[in-house]
């Protein structure tokens, strides 16, 4: 009997419940009837500006579109700033269309902030490569074909594409390497190939009973017969510094920078030869141990 009881009351209730709730539906529908017929000559008005603005916004968009092809702007930020451009003229459209309608914009501006910002935080990483990869599309510290050094991790290699996230590199091993635009910005790289020349630099080391004279010789004479030094930039041949085993031998000149490295392996090469030709001795670490013997 008591069991009864309960069910008949909760099924009372679920019932009231129900009704309460097409009641609430109703009243909703009702004020949102009465409201688009108080309001119809300013959702008209609303409707009207929407498509003239956008229409207006479409237009804007060719007219910076050749702007950007006419200057010769990258792809890629020509593309992103017509993106964000686009964005924030559909944006102004529809928030004035609502403040025609007699919608309160301030609240919806506050909202629009505050989710702006909770998406910013949880997307900061993305972000900062976002601007990093506008900041190098704009200043171009590097450019696609360049090679580069980023300090960081120490990667190297020739730029493939500079994304607006990520910029990849390949290496001279046929790596792809993959470096968020964030951290090019925030850190210092060397760019290899962005001068048309590089300063060609061997070291080696002679015994220090060698010639110096008859030596600076022989590489004067090297790097005059060399075809991809330039000859007419200062060469250099100097002591760099005298060591435990030697003297090392400091020797400079001046390449077109497509040529650097195979004069550097070229020039190392027929350095090694002439010492060899000319009895110049390339000394190394040696450990001398004489052995006495001691009688009683």
């Amino acid at each position: 009997m008591f069991l009864e009881t309960n069910t008949t009351q909760t099924v009372e209730e679920a019932a009231k419940n129900m009704e309460q709730s097409a009641g609430l539906v109703k009243q909703t529908l009702d004020d949102l009837t009465n409201w688009i017929i108080g309001k119809s000559g300013s959702v008209l008005v609303a409707i009207i500006f929407i498509a003239v603005g956008l229409r207006i916004a479409n237009i804007l968009l060719k007219i910076l579109r050749r702007s950007f092809e006419r200057s010769k702007m990258e792809t890629s930020v020509a593309g992103f700033l017509l993106s964000a451009i686009r964005v924030l003229s559909y944006t102004l459209v529809f928030i004035t269309a609502a403040a025609i309608v007699g919608i309160e914009v301030t609240s919806f501006v506050t909202i629009l902030g505050t989710a702006s910002l909770a998406v910013g935080l949880a997307l900061q990483g993305a972000l900062s490569n976002l601007a990093g990869g506008v900041l190098i599309l704009l200043l171009k510290p590097f450019q696609v074909g360049d090679y580069i050094i980023e300090n960081n991790r120490n990667n190297e290699g020739t730029v493939i594409s500079i994304d607006i996230f990520y910029t990849r590199l390949l290496t001279h091993d046929n790596k792809m390497v993959v470096i968020p635009n964030g951290i090019l910005t925030d850190n210092s790289l060397v760019n290899l190939t962005e001068e048309s020349r590089r300063k060609v630099e061997v070291k080696i080391s002679i015994a220090y009973d060698s010639d110096i004279r008859r030596v600076k010789e022989l590489v004067y004479a090297l790097l005059k017969a060399e075809e991809g030094i330039l000859q007419e930039e200062q060469k250099d041949v100097f002591i760099d510094s005298f060591d435990d085993s030697g003297m090392t031998l400091g020797i400079r000149a001046w390449v077109k920078t497509e040529d650097y490295w195979s004069v550097t392996w070229k020039l190392r090469e027929e350095i090694k030869a002439a010492f060899d030709e000319n009895g110049i001795e390339i000394p190394y670490n040696r450990l001398e141990v004489d052995l006495k013997n001691k009688t009683n």
